[in-house]
């Protein structure tokens, strides 16, 4: 991911898991806020519950990957906070990217409820 798409201050993490806005499922959970900015933003969070530093790291590798590949799919003009959940790792690369489009496709909805406001 390019510098201008990344979220990595604690303030930004906090202002957006404040909003409230989220959505999820056994393994990811997304909040999600606008921005007023011309790009879609993201921020990864892997806890340490979920396992040593290799193995977080990992994930995080994976989840920006499947981002990478689907900018098209995202609106501009949002932040969005990725949060990993345990149930990533007992599922495959290719399961988790779909338990992720699935995820984004429910925000997609969500999202122009926003735009109405």
């Amino acid at each position: 991911m390019r510098k201008e798409n990344v979220l990595k201050n604690n303030y930004e993490f906090n202002r957006i898991i404040e909003n409230q806005a989220y959505r999820k499922n056994r393994y990811f959970v997304v909040y999600f806020v606008p921005n007023f900015l011309n790009h879609a933003r993201f921020g990864i969070s892997v806890g340490k519950k979920i396992g040593k530093a290799v193995v977080r790291n990992r994930l995080k590798r994976q989840v920006r990957s499947i981002v990478d590949e689907n900018k098209k799919y995202y609106s501009n003009g949002f932040d969005y906070i990725i949060m990993v959940r345990k149930g990533c790792l007992s599922i495959s690369y290719q399961e988790m990217k779909m338990q992720l489009y699935q995820l984004l496709n429910q925000i997609e909805l969500k999202e122009k409820t926003y735009e109405k406001k």
